[in-house]
């Protein structure tokens, strides 16, 4: 299994996490097909910088953009925030 890692507030306002994780799903398949075809799950970082609507609302985006299917996670390395709920998973 995989754990893809998207900032939902990132540093650069020019970037786009929809168009990062395309990229590196891109990368896999070039680099190795067994890589590709693990299984990956979206996790969702920097909800914290974020009031909680808007951080909602940016990832319900992300993920409809993406057509994502496997599971989602939201959270916070820097508080600590939704790491419990994906560890236990």
């Amino acid at each position: 299994m995989l754990l893809h890692l998207v900032d939902i507030a990132p540093l650069d306002p020019e970037a786009d996490p929809v168009k990062d994780v395309r990229a590196i799903a891109g990368e896999l398949k070039k680099f190795s097909a067994d890589l590709a075809s693990k299984q990956r799950w979206l996790v969702i970082n920097k909800v914290d910088l974020l009031e909680e609507a808007e951080a909602k609302r940016r990832a319900a985006e992300i993920v409809r953009r993406l057509r994502w299917k496997g599971p989602v996670f939201e959270v916070s390395a820097a508080t600590g925030r939704g790491t419990r709920e994906l560890c236990a998973r």
